[in-house]
């Protein structure tokens, strides 16, 4: 089968396939090709690529000749126009969030796979790009947080005194959140977690950190390891306690996502004029609205005093081990769909089925026709 590998547009410094995965494509049988400089921004040069058995091709040649593409952000519609009935995209499209694409990519008879739609289940634990660059996410957090926080994340004893460490609150404890204690209490602060789920309590508390528990808060196992909607009972007792550990933080990481639905606020106006001046939050939940009142996606604002860091895209700025972890990720994909260098795309499968957005003119994931 013939694969290409597009050059991210705009910002984004990460590549769909690293050298590693189109070296074993290609010796399996597949052809690849990948648009000059792709991987640049990543620190793979097109000499990589060769070496691996790609060829190197302008953009246009590789939308007019690969059979399935790759391009972690959304292609342009201008581009999808120029592929024709029965391609296959491969890349991250947000389906619950972005509707409206979704049906203008099922009447062009493109067959589109969003790598964010993977099946939370054990069997496609290889594959999970959330969790993968919740990973970076929640790690580059927590530095871009001590980077602007005018004090010292571990406590000191100096000859000048002894400096207090630094108190973070951390508010979700999936993928994101359980990296960002471990790496906060690595840099030495004292560290609280909350989230609605409390089976995650013993994960925070094995990373050092202290559960923030609110009781009677509702679990959903189908839901995937996300949080699920909270009655309004419980939203008000939630609000209180948290309050109490957020006045006193110097930084709050925040990582409350419920898939399709707009970010809880879960941080008010109110809870940063009680702040301490100078303190800083970084906002992971900041492409679907926040969790912060004031957040604005891809931006640091300041509210009341208080640092407010909205940051979708913190992976690319980790391109080199982002880019390894999403290529692993789409690779160990492609070992269910391809048999042989063929397209295997088997809907018996739960995985492939679960993924698959669109195929021959219609929308086939289940949650967008259900």
């Amino acid at each position: 089968m013939i694969l290409g590998v597009l050059k991210e547009p705009g910002m984004e410094t990460r590549v769909s396939l690293h050298p590693e995965a189109v070296k074993q494509l290609v010796g399996s049988g597949n052809q690849v090709l990948v648009e000059k400089e792709a991987g640049m921004q990543a620190f793979l040069a097109n000499q990589l690529y060769e070496d691996a058995g790609a060829k190197i091709v302008e953009r246009d040649a590789l939308l007019t000749s690969a059979e399935m593409i790759f391009q972690i952000q959304p292609l342009g519609t201008e581009e999808r126009a120029k592929l024709g009935k029965g391609k296959i995209l491969i890349g991250v499209y947000q389906p619950l969030v972005a509707k409206e694409l979704m049906q203008e990519i099922a009447q062009q008879g493109i067959t589109l796979l969003s790598m964010d739609a993977i099946p939370r289940i054990t069997r496609a634990q290889s594959m999970d790009v959330l969790s993968s660059m919740s990973t970076v996410s929640g790690y580059k957090a927590v530095l871009l947080a001590a980077s602007q926080l005018p004090r010292f994340f571990p406590m000191l004893m100096t000859a000048a005194g002894t400096v207090a460490p630094a108190k973070v609150l951390v508010i979700g404890a999936g993928v994101a959140g359980l990296q960002a204690i471990a790496t906060a209490k690595r840099l030495g602060a004292v560290v609280e977690a909350f989230d609605t789920r409390p089976s995650v309590k013993e994960q925070v508390e094995s990373l050092g950190g202290k559960f923030v528990e609110v009781p009677g808060a509702v679990e959903d196992k189908a839901a995937g390891g996300y949080a699920v909607e909270q009655s309004e009972e419980y939203k008000q007792k939630q609000s209180e306690m948290l309050e109490k550990s957020i006045v006193k933080s110097d930084v709050i990481i925040t990582t409350a996502l419920i898939p399709g639905r707009k970010a809880p606020i879960l941080v008010t106006r109110e809870m940063l004029v009680k702040m301490k001046p100078g303190a800083v939050i970084v906002d992971l939940a900041s492409i679907n609205g926040g969790n912060c009142e004031g957040t604005v996606d891809n931006q640091t604002v300041t509210v009341e005093g208080v640092t407010i860091i909205g940051n979708s895209a913190l992976p690319a700025t980790m391109p080199e081990d982002a880019t390894k972890m999403y290529s692993k990720n789409v690779h160990n994909l492609l070992k269910l769909l391809l048999k042989e260098d063929q397209l295997n795309l088997n809907f018996g499968d739960e995985i492939i089925k679960g993924t698959c957005i669109t195929h021959e003119g219609a929308i086939v994931y289940a949650p967008l026709i259900n």
